[in-house]
């Protein structure tokens, strides 16, 4: 994979006349481009409303008189023979006036005169139609573990000299502070780092605590993607051995131990609702030793044109930056959709462009795991082989899994499971979803406490028999979901795949 320098130097060979940068990153992007000008012999300029335009170089800018406003500025750039690289900070509210437009565009065509090259950076930016046609965009990747390792030592050596003393850090915790910061950018880690550091002149392991909870508030504070902390291991779900058998198959080329194998990529999981889906994807970061990061569709819909599509690629760039680690996308349906997508402007067709995309192409190990309740509106480019490994069809639980779920959500609750008939509960919640059980237990214990009992069998029998189960009040539409999945689907709770 190509480095952020090596990239953009090839958008700047490739003669792109605009090329429009997303990051929030502004002091390490302009780092990195005045880097590459100084290597290539670039003429640099930049401009901000604040100090107008000037000829960027290591030292103080030689600032152009009277280009504080942006038509200014780019007037000044038409009548000027100069070559280069322009680099515009936060122009995109004055990019709305047709003055500006013009003058872009005029600029273009002049090329064939003079090689100009039009940098535009914000940390959200759209161009008008006119000028998207002339520009491709351009984004930093998320600092390796070893930039972040440089970035520690810098750190580390800098306190050092300021007080005489070197930081302490036994080994294992500076791997792991690391670990911690990796899928941050660049200035997010050194603030962490600074904090951790200028405490007592050492990390520690309260400084680790610190740091994991300062990195899940900054992923958790778009709720776009967050990084779930409650993962479970697969003793907890009962059930579904099919899955179980096939996650633990390959559990060992996700992880590189086995050669000759492809890395698996990720599987879907459909079927009735409270069956165990959610916590299936739980159970595979839990049990595989992985960070888990749930991806929420339903808030990545935003009214300003362009920024669904934005918060999909940065939340997948985390998502590299993180990896190893489980990817979990829950109710698939809720924001990938097949159609055109005219309902919703096009929208959901770039989404899934832009998932397809990062699914083929994405070389980091990061295993998807999608759930959806409903499959029928999702595209079959999505759902194809070769896109995910698998698909598993979740249907309700057996007699065997319906003693297993009682028993593990009685000892959920500090209740011997010996004390109850769990082969007779297990008949009386035939029909029921692994959550309808867990409820029946939940209502058994307030109607004990009324009772000024201990909760039991009969208790919790009187209470399954006062609830109509979704097997039946939508009993058709689960049969249609059944037959759907009979040929298109793995039954996740039937005998394990390589078995068959």
């Amino acid at each position: 994979m190509k480095q952020d320098p090596e990239r953009f130097e090839l958008l700047i060979r490739a003669h792109y006349p605009i090329i429009v940068v997303e990051t929030h990153e502004e002091a390490r992007f302009r780092d990195m481009l005045e880097l590459l000008a100084a290597k290539h012999d670039w003429p640099l300029f930049g401009w901000n409303v604040a100090d107008g335009l000037a000829r960027l170089k290591f030292g103080e800018p030689e600032r152009v008189l009277d280009t504080y406003q942006l038509t200014l500025a780019l007037g000044h750039l038409y009548k000027s023979p100069q070559n280069g690289v322009f680099l515009f900070f936060d122009a995109h509210p004055f990019l709305d006036d047709p003055v500006n437009v013009r003058l872009v565009k005029n600029i273009l065509q002049g090329r064939q005169r003079t090689d100009r090259t039009l940098v535009f950076i914000s940390h959200a930016l759209s161009l008008p139609p006119e000028l998207q046609r002339f520009a491709t965009s351009f984004s930093l990747d998320l600092p390796s573990y070893d930039d972040l390792y440089q970035m520690m030592r810098e750190e580390a050596e800098q306190w050092a000299r300021m007080h005489g003393s070197k930081v302490k850090a036994e080994p294992a915790a500076l791997q792991q502070m690391n670990r911690l910061l990796v899928g941050m950018t660049l200035e997010d880690a050194r603030r962490l780092v600074r904090e951790a550091i200028q405490n007592d002149g050492a990390i520690t392991r309260e400084d680790l605590v610190r740091t994991q909870q300062a990195k899940n508030d900054m992923l958790n504070h778009d709720s776009i993607l967050s990084l779930e902390s409650d993962t479970a291991r697969f003793a907890e779900l009962g059930g579904l051995s099919a899955l179980k058998d096939w996650l633990a198959l390959r559990r060992p080329a996700f992880f590189g131990e086995v050669q000759g194998l492809d890395v698996p990529k990720g599987i879907l999981l459909t079927g009735i609702q409270g069956c165990g889906k959610s916590l299936a994807a739980k159970c595979v970061a839990g049990s595989w030793g992985l960070p888990l990061l749930r991806l929420d569709f339903g808030v990545l819909y935003n009214k300003f044109f362009g920024e669904t599509e934005r918060n999909l690629r940065q939340a997948l760039a985390t998502a590299d930056a993180m990896s190893p680690c489980v990817l979990w996308i829950d109710e698939l349906e809720k924001g990938i959709h097949g159609g055109d997508g005219s309902f919703d402007g096009g929208s959901s067709r770039r989404m899934l462009g832009t998932l397809l995309t990062w699914m083929a192409e994405r070389k980091r190990p990061v295993f998807l795991v999608a759930t959806a309740n409903d499959i029928d509106p999702l595209p079959p480019e999505l759902v194809r082989k070769g896109r995910l490994d698998e698909i598993f069809f979740v249907d309700l639980p057996g007699d065997a899994d319906r003693q297993a779920i009682f028993t593990i959500h009685l000892q959920r609750r500090q209740l011997d499971e010996q004390q109850f008939d769990l082969a007779a509960l297990s008949q009386a919640a035939e029909g029921f979803s692994g959550s309808e059980i867990e409820q029946s237990i939940v209502a058994g214990l307030y109607a004990a406490h009324a009772q000024q009992a201990t909760l039991n069998t009969a208790i919790l029998q009187t209470e399954l028999g006062r609830t109509r189960p979704l097997s039946v009040v939508m009993a058709e539409k689960l049969d249609a979901m059944r037959a759907w999945a009979e040929d298109r689907a793995v039954r996740a709770d039937g005998p394990a795949v390589e078995a068959v």
